[in-house]
């Protein structure tokens, strides 16, 4: 099978597409031909190992996984002999998490990874990229306990998490205001956002709103100007956040009446379920900027790795499925 390699790590092209064995289920795994797989944030940081910190996690001198990607779409090929939960024909979707191995046409993973079955109303390549920026960002505000009626802001709104976020935030019925570049202005409107801002012309903490729940989606901002327009008793979502950051968040959370949550973000199989309902009820929709062929991942990393990406960047494996 095809495969994409990573044995050091460094700039995009350090991915080198190569053949290798197809894997081999065990009893209790099922294995699954990819059909696509994405290119997020989470998968540039650990191939440039930035922060350094991903070494302690993935490998010191070089990744101890050689097959990098983190989420998938595709169909169940093969069955192991205790599996009950899938039968060979299933189309599903989910991410390997710290396992990796998503840069791959085949893929072998245990009856109990996070998975569901693929909404029937999409492409793999747009299933592809749910397990990423959706999850991170349903979780994010079911712990922030988001209720209908609250103010909103997305500040990195046009992202994989920030678009994600805008639709999620409408459907728990908040007030969304979504901040992001002026191109990108007319794509967080028709995503659901009541407002939107462009930061290169407005600074939104000197508009004098407060917000119930900021949700801080890229790494750009200090983390005073991340919580200057909370309310008291306001939470401040950090989705990608440096240790200073984290310990701020930590401080602030027990000096005062502010709550920022940071960190891992868990991901949770029922998060997935529920998404899968929304983008077949229509209420949830993936954005996808780009899609690459798996032989081109290395200009899908460049690109994604510029930062200006509108949602996800999908990799696609078949041209048949």
């Amino acid at each position: 099978m095809k495969a994409v390699i990573c044995t050091q790590y460094g700039i995009p092209d350090v991915l080198k597409l190569k053949n290798i064995d197809k894997p081999i289920p065990k009893d209790n795994e099922i294995r699954v031909r990819i059909f696509a797989t994405a290119v997020n944030s989470g998968d540039v940081r650990v191939r440039a190992a930035n922060p350094w910190m991903i070494r302690l996690a993935f490998g010191l001198r070089k990744p101890k996984k050689s097959i990098l990607g983190s989420v998938l779409s595709g169909r169940v090929d093969f069955v192991g002999n205790k599996v009950k939960k899938y039968k060979i024909g299933d189309e599903v979707f989910g991410t390997t998490g710290m396992g990796l191995g998503s840069y791959a046409e085949y893929i072998c993973l245990p009856e109990n990874a996070l998975l569901s079955i693929k909404p029937n109303n999409i492409s793999h390549e747009e299933a592809s990229t749910i397990p990423f920026g959706a999850t991170a960002a349903l979780y994010s505000f079911k712990k922030a306990d988001i209720k209908s009626g609250q103010k909103v802001l997305i500040y990195g709104a046009s992202g994989a998490v920030g678009t994600a976020a805008v639709q999620i935030a409408r459907y728990f019925g908040a007030e969304v205001t979504g901040v992001c570049s002026g191109s990108n202005l007319e794509l967080v409107k028709s995503l659901g956002a009541h407002k939107v801002i462009d930061y290169k012309k407005e600074d939104f903490n000197k508009l004098g709103e407060k917000y119930d729940v900021i949700f801080i989606t890229v790494d750009k901002l200090s983390f005073s100007d991340s919580i200057q327009s909370l309310t008291k008793e306001g939470t401040l979502i950090l989705g990608s956040s440096g240790l200073l950051q984290i310990l701020q968040g930590l401080w602030t959370s027990i000096t005062s009446s502010q709550k920022v949550i940071s960190g891992v973000l868990k991901q949770e199989i029922d998060h997935m379920v529920l998404l899968k309902e929304l983008i077949e009820k229509g209420t949830y929709k993936p954005v996808v900027d780009k899609i690459y062929p798996l032989e081109q991942i290395s200009e899908a990393h460049r690109y994604a790795e510029k930062g200006h990406k509108k949602g996800n960047v999908s990799i696609s494996l078949v041209k048949e499925k």
